[in-house]
């Protein structure tokens, strides 16, 4: 880093120009600090940042991953992991803060940070006020999605607790393939019903995986 020219180093390009101007690598590098015997740490940050497959890999990255990284000691990862928490906490706070469906987009980054790459499944709830905007989200159910291992009542039973005026659903494909299965629209549909009798309404159900999430609302299966 000391070898570049004053303009070209990471922190002072963000001083003078903003964060804006910087790269992905040259982000991480700032927070990385330090890089390798015979490694810069603009090349480390290159490295992290193609191991984990780009910055939203970064961002969804599980500690185990950061761990087998070379380079990436206890301080650095520690660093990473409070980094990515605070993106997480900031984008609860502006779900809570306005409507989910302000920001469609926000609501499949929210969920791909939260269970996109989680290795098993879970089954887990958007809970909303009537503003549609985010009361809580939480992880209700665990392992393979099923009609006896999602039980509808309990779903019915936190909706009351919290007031919720309307939910989203979501549930992670850890395989990555996005597509729903027959089970998956079954069990949107039994919920659908169940919540209804109590006036809460479903606004969608997202299957999320590390490349991405796929809506129901917007394929009509709602």
């Amino acid at each position: 880093m000391k070898d570049l020219p004053a303009a070209l180093r990471p922190r002072e390009k963000l001083l003078s120009m903003g964060p804006q101007a910087l790269a992905d690598t040259e982000l991480l590098a700032l927070l990385l600090r330090t890089g390798l015997q015979g490694l810069g740490v603009l090349q480390l940050a290159e490295k992290v940042l193609s191991d984990l497959g780009g910055l939203s890999g970064l961002l969804r990255a599980q500690p185990a991953q950061l761990s087998a990284i070379r380079g990436l000691g206890p301080a650095k990862r520690s660093e990473l992991i409070a980094v990515m928490e605070l993106a997480r906490r900031a984008m609860t706070c502006e779900l809570s803060e306005q409507p989910v469906f302000t920001s469609p987009q926000m609501v499949k980054d929210y969920l791909r940070l939260h269970i996109g790459t989680l290795p098993h499944e879970v089954f887990s709830v958007m809970f909303l006020d009537s503003q549609q905007r985010l009361i809580t989200c939480e992880e209700m159910f665990r392992g393979t999605l099923s009609q006896t291992s999602v039980y509808p009542r309990e779903v019915v039973k936190r909706a009351l607790a919290l007031n919720a005026a309307s939910v989203i659903l979501a549930h992670n494909h850890p395989s990555g393939v996005l597509e729903p299965s027959r089970a998956d629209e079954l069990l949107t549909q039994t919920l659908k019903s169940s919540l209804a009798l109590v006036d809460v309404r479903v606004l969608d159900h997202f299957v999320v995986g590390a490349g991405g999430a796929l809506s129901f609302a917007e394929r009509g299966l709602l």
